[in-house]
């Protein structure tokens, strides 16, 4: 069994042959390993969690108490294949989180670097989580979904299958989305766009001119009761220069699921 020698693991811990320990890999009791599991350098795997193979697991991540990862998915036509799941570096994920492997062996579950998975949250099969990314307590992802970099899903909030989640889009607590939300967008309640995630794109260090253009955009798309196709021609031709614009009417365009334009309108201006 290729364990480094560097690797503390707790002798009450179960680890299939497969499993391959990088080093300064920490290990706690009754921790199940169960199949071909690679856990990169620096990882800390807390007591009683549960790995499940194929998985890979980079280095220096957190895994705390409980959490599951790598289990078969949830999927009804499932017949055993053996599908991956990827993890990247620096992650914490804590107590109760479920992520499940994909469904065939051309998909994969993927999830990024630096992103924090707060307890109960569940990744489902097949989805793509990108970087720096937080699902608090109790969120949920569908299979196939996206969230792209910095994407938040609050408290007990709920992704619908095979919807897309843009760059620093929040869904607010105990809200969900059936259709995929804009980068930069706050959903809240079931599919009403409220607002701007202002504060987010300021902490991910966006510049203000970008922060305004964006405030713009939402205004003629939001507000100015345009077709669609009208307004995003609009903000294409006004604010196009501007790269977080840019990206916002794209991925508008390229939405497979359509957007919500259901808005608040008790909600303070954006």
């Amino acid at each position: 069994m290729p364990v480094s020698s560097t690797a503390k693991i707790h002798p009450s811990a179960i680890i299939s042959s497969d499993a391959e320990i990088g080093e300064n890999v920490e290990i706690g009791a009754l921790t199940i390993i169960d199949g071909p599991v690679k856990i990169g350098h620096g990882t800390i795997i807390k007591p009683g969690v549960k790995l499940f193979g194929n998985l890979f697991l980079g280095s220096k991540n957190i895994v705390y108490s409980g959490a599951i990862l790598g289990e078969a998915p949830q999927h009804l036509k499932y017949d055993g294949e053996p599908t991956r799941t990827i993890i990247g570096n620096n992650n914490v994920i804590r107590e109760g989180v479920t992520v499940h492997r994909g469904t065939t062996y051309s998909n994969e579950t993927i999830i990024g670097s630096g992103n924090f998975l707060m307890a109960n949250s569940h990744v489902a099969h097949d989805c793509r989580v990108g970087n720096g990314c937080i699902l608090a307590n109790g969120a949920l992802m569908g299979g196939h979904c996206v969230l792209e970099d910095g994407a938040f899903l609050s408290g007990n909030c709920a992704v619908h299958q095979f919807a897309k989640v843009g760059r620093l889009a929040l869904l607010s607590g105990v809200s969900a989305t059936t259709k995929d939300i804009p980068p930069f967008i706050i959903i809240q309640r079931i599919n009403v766009v409220s607002g701007v995630n202002v504060i987010g794109m300021r902490r991910a260090g966006i510049s203000p001119t970008s922060i305004d253009g964006i405030r713009k955009a939402f205004h003629t798309i939001y507000r100015e009761n345009l077709l669609l196709p009208q307004s995003l021609v609009k903000v294409e031709k006004e604010l196009g220069h501007i790269t977080e614009v840019a990206e916002f009417i794209a991925f508008i365009r390229g939405a497979s699921r359509g957007i919500s334009l259901e808005t608040n309108r008790f909600e303070a201006a954006a």
